[in-house]
């Protein structure tokens, strides 16, 4: 009895950890894992000529298997364990350390951000936020594929993503999302990965196209997509998986986690009608690639404000990214001729940064209260200003590193496929491969 009683005690003192919360974040993990293999993977490859459709598919699936290795290593321990305002330490390199939160076969709460007056004690084994965040560290140097499709060599591709997680997704990650983190400290809101993840892969992707060069035939051959049956399916698995994305970022199953679901749908549809609408008008039909490009756009724009916002907000927010993104990626594109092959800027850059400026407009309090902040994440001048600054730091950070990788790179190995090698294609020129049918 007596020791019961401890038990009891003990259990009162701290969150236990909870089933419930533990099995919707399993469920997300692997929600979020199918966004880039296969639903990424699918969605640029229905997007890029015949003979470079192995090339792309194997840039999502390489990825998936370099950056688990990479934030096993090193990367979760910079983001996310204690260190300095401006980067984690090395008490979970290799992840080591990692089962220290199981004491005879159970696991007890740890504490993120342990010496941060908001350290946050956390419901779920620490090995299921590692592996959360492991595939949001799989998914952002993929999505950056996008800008330099059918033109980056393989090998030059592995070694700027492998750099490029560790000099820029790890350090912003730790800013923003680490509670010592110094863009935290400011307040910056960021739910799912705004800054972290959208804004940061479209300016790399951007430093990418441009450092790179345009594909030979731009503006003048046909470059149109080679299946957009593909193109659809992996559009429809990025929207499904991101369900677990934005509502798994509440890192529990309660209300806040229902109110993110509900705000990414509404935007999700809102932004694909809208890209349509403007579309319809502009050109006189809608058209496949338009819809799933906006329903991305949206899906977007609301993963840094999902679990801060009401569905209303949601509407607005998904609106205005179909329209600005729309304009980005055709208009804005066109207008300074630069060659994003398949609009990671325009949809992932530019929604990102709409979605995180809005955010600081549309926050609502109550949906984001905590015991060290009553008052919650509340829209204003003031936060809108924060989120700005958020925005810039990200954009000026992840610009320069990437420029100075994307130069080493090159001056080492090589950026750029030959043209022989581009004309060919790349399945079979890096690859040995193609497709038959």
């Amino acid at each position: 009895m007596v020791a019961g009683s401890g038990q009891a005690l003990a259990a009162d003192a701290a969150p236990a950890i909870d089933t419930g919360d533990t099995a919707w974040m399993l469920v997300s993990t692997a929600l979020v894992l199918m966004m880039t293999i296969p639903g990424l993977a699918l969605f640029y490859a229905g997007m890029v000529r015949k003979k470079n459709v192995l090339a792309t598919l194997m840039q999502s699936f390489a990825l998936c298997c370099i950056m688990s290795i990479v934030w096993m290593v090193a990367g979760y321990s910079l983001a996310f364990t204690t260190g300095t305002p401006w980067i984690g330490g090395a008490s979970r390199l290799l992840l080591n350390g990692l089962g220290e939160h199981i004491h005879n076969g159970v696991d007890v709460p740890f504490v993120l951000g342990a010496d941060s007056p908001n350290a946050t004690t956390m419901t779920i084994p620490e090995s299921v936020f590692m592996m959360f965040q492991m595939t949001f560290a799989i998914i952002t140097p993929a999505l950056i594929s996008g800008a330099y499709a059918e033109r980056m060599k393989f090998s030059a591709m592995c070694v700027f993503s492998i750099a490029w997680s560790l000099l820029v997704y790890a350090p912003i990650a730790h800013w923003v999302w680490s509670p010592i983190g110094w863009l935290a400290g400011l307040g910056a809101a960021d739910f799912a990965g705004g800054t972290v993840v959208h804004i940061n892969a479209g300016i790399a992707g951007l430093v990418c196209a441009l450092v790179l060069g345009r594909r030979k035939g731009f503006g003048h051959d046909d470059l149109a997509p080679f299946n957009l049956t593909y193109a659809v399916i992996g559009a429809s698995l990025l929207w499904v998986g991101w369900f677990g994305f934005n509502a798994g970022s509440a890192v529990g199953a309660g209300g806040r986690a229902g109110m993110a679901m509900v705000t990414t749908q509404i935007a999700a549809a809102a932004a694909g009608v809208a890209w349509i609408a403007i579309e319809w008008i502009r050109a006189g039909k809608p058209t496949v690639l338009g819809i799933i490009s906006g329903a991305v756009g949206g899906l977007v724009a609301i993963t840094p404000a999902a679990g801060f916002v009401l569905p209303g907000s949601a509407l607005v927010i998904g609106l205005i990214t179909g329209f600005v993104c729309y304009w980005s990626a055709t208009s804005l594109k066109h207008m300074l001729g630069y060659d994003d092959s398949l609009d990671a800027f325009g949809v992932h850059g530019v929604g990102g940064i709409i979605g995180a400026l809005l955010t600081g407009v549309f926050a609502y309090g109550p949906l984001s209260a905590t015991d060290a902040n009553p008052t919650g994440i509340v829209g204003s001048a003031h936060q809108l200003l924060v989120q700005a600054e958020a925005v810039m730091v990200t954009v000026v950070w992840c610009a320069v590193v990437s420029f100075v990788l994307l130069k080493l790179v090159d001056a080492s190995i090589g950026l750029r496929v030959t043209p022989d090698q581009e004309l060919e294609g790349l399945d079979t020129s890096l690859h040995g491969e193609q497709i038959n049918a």
